[in-house]
């Protein structure tokens, strides 16, 4: 059996994994769901200095505190920054990283740069506006705006979404890593949600950063064709894939 630690993306908590982590514990593996600080239940510690580093320890921590070895390490979303620096940190306990619809940014890279200029413009708007300067708010999940993103979210999964997602440290967001060099060969798998293979491979040929690193021996692709929340969407088939890595 194995050892899963899961870290949800953007505005979300170790409940998001809810239905997937049952699954993966009815099949006998062990399941670590994290909440990183300052979101969902940690929503109170939520500072000024939340930043990338701290969600690394985050990560780190659960792992070497509960000594946790051959780990599957699973990534959603915005998790990708923190959850690569911590593989990165201690390549040892890991035996394999899984992205869900996200991938490992190279060093140096902010995740707000996987975005377009207007996009990234638009947040910080947000961001000052809303935020106080220092918090993104809770998306505003609108189907008919965004159909692709929110695809097979029912009404409760967007009025929870709603109700028990908490504001996201912009630091988390607007910090960049710096990566060892050589980058650790940990095997990898993506998750592809809203982006086609066919498509990732053309992105990471083109050598474009964000997907730069999206390709290579230690790669493993898996489609799963809904929306960018498959935790919500589709469960039990994603907990199937990563049973699969076990």
């Amino acid at each position: 059996m194995a050892t899963y630690v899961l870290v949800p993306g953007f505005w979300l908590g170790a409940w998001a994994w809810d239905e997937v982590a049952a699954d993966l514990r009815a099949a006998g593996h062990e399941v670590f769901a994290v909440t990183l600080t300052g979101l969902a239940e940690r929503a109170g510690e939520l500072t000024r200095d939340v930043g990338v580093q701290t969600h690394v320890a985050d990560i780190t921590g659960v792992i070497e505190d509960n000594d946790l070895r051959e780990v599957i390490l699973v990534l959603h979303s915005g998790a990708n920054v923190p959850g690569t620096g911590a593989a990165d940190r201690i390549p040892e306990r890991i035996k394999r990283v899984v992205y869900v619809d996200t991938g490992p940014l190279p060093s140096g890279m902010r995740g707000i740069e996987f975005f377009d200029p207007e996009e990234q413009a638009a947040t910080v708007k947000q961001v000052e506006s809303e935020g106080e300067g220092w918090k993104i708010p809770v998306r505003d999940l609108d189907p008919a705006a965004d159909p692709q993103l929110l695809a097979g979210l029912t009404a409760e999964h967007l009025e929870e979404f709603a109700r028990r997602g908490t504001p996201q440290p912009y630091a988390s967001w607007d910090e960049a890593m710096t990566r060892p060099e050589p980058l650790p060969s940990t095997p990898k798998t993506l998750v592809l949600n809203t982006f086609p293979l066919a498509a990732v491979e053309q992105m990471a040929s083109a050598g474009i950063p964000a997907f730069a690193l999206m390709s290579g021996p230690e790669w493993t692709y898996r489609e799963l064709p809904t929306g960018h929340w498959p935790m919500f969407s589709t469960p039990h088939e994603l907990a199937e894939i990563l049973a699969a890595d076990a």
